[in-house]
């Protein structure tokens, strides 16, 4: 993988605080936005949606082909374990952006649309799904007038090449910005790798096995801190429906 993301930088990046969110949806690293027009986005394909075993609700059939390219690069598998299209981090964007993060249905939307100072956080008019359909589609024109096809299709090599455009603003896309497109797909991976399995992603709980993570029973971990400090603690995580379904307890007892 190339230098700006690796699985080991990614631990690195996130730790056990970051972990330790099992509910997704941080959408935190937004730069500054100017002032955007919304635009009609059309409603998704479904065709080809059985892919590797996921099912689609928003992303249409182009769209599912870059995420499912796109994470693999962004997290790949590797000798440490799988890597995000295997944890079904796909299916977890695809499910918040059916839902109430992806329309923004409870952000404030009303203006003014000026640009802000950093502190003041995300200040554009597009909403999560728009900012994907726009950027995939504008993506896939770049890469096809670039390289000669869509994202998904070309070689690895390539799409980190790609991304690497999108993360610094070199690549320039028509409707949203290069960099806060890439922050948000990478904002979503991570949330995606890492949230509680029942939200779509993290299956069989790699991202927490990865990383060492007990995982929703966390909440009575406290008093075990203080004798495992700086000492791994191995044990079998537990999700929020290892609990609903009594296969496992919150306690660590």
């Amino acid at each position: 993988m190339s230098s700006y993301v690796s699985r080991r930088n990614l631990i690195k990046s996130v730790g056990l605080a970051g972990v330790a969110r099992t509910l997704p949806l941080g959408f935190g690293a937004f730069a500054l936005a100017p002032e955007m027009p919304r635009l009609p986005w059309p409603a998704p394909q479904q065709e080809g949606a059985e892919g590797a075993g996921l099912t689609y609700a928003f992303l249409n059939s182009e769209e599912q082909a870059f995420i499912e390219a796109a994470v693999a690069r962004l997290i790949p598998a590797d000798e440490l374990g799988p890597g995000a299209l295997e944890a079904g981090v796909p299916q977890f964007i695809d499910r918040q952006l059916i839902g109430v993060f992806g329309s923004g249905g409870d952000w404030y939307l009303q203006g003014p649309w000026v640009e802000g100072e950093p502190e003041q956080g995300y200040q554009m008019r597009l909403v999560p799904q728009e900012i994907y359909r726009a950027g995939i589609r504008d993506i896939n024109l770049y890469c096809q007038e670039t390289y000669g096809g869509p994202f998904a299709e070309l070689a690895e090599e390539q799409q980190i090449e790609v991304l690497q455009g999108l993360q610094s603003g070199e690549i320039a896309l028509q409707d949203v910005p290069a960099a806060l497109f890439f922050s948000t797909l990478y904002q979503n991976t991570m949330e995606g790798f890492f949230a509680d399995p029942i939200y779509g992603g993290n299956r069989n709980k790699v991202g927490w096995r990865l990383v060492g993570y007990p995982g929703a029973a966390s909440v009575d971990y406290g008093a075990l801190v203080e004798e495992y400090y700086n000492r791994p603690y191995e044990v079998e995580p537990v999700s929020i429906a290892d609990i609903q379904t009594g296969e496992a307890s919150h306690s660590h007892e």
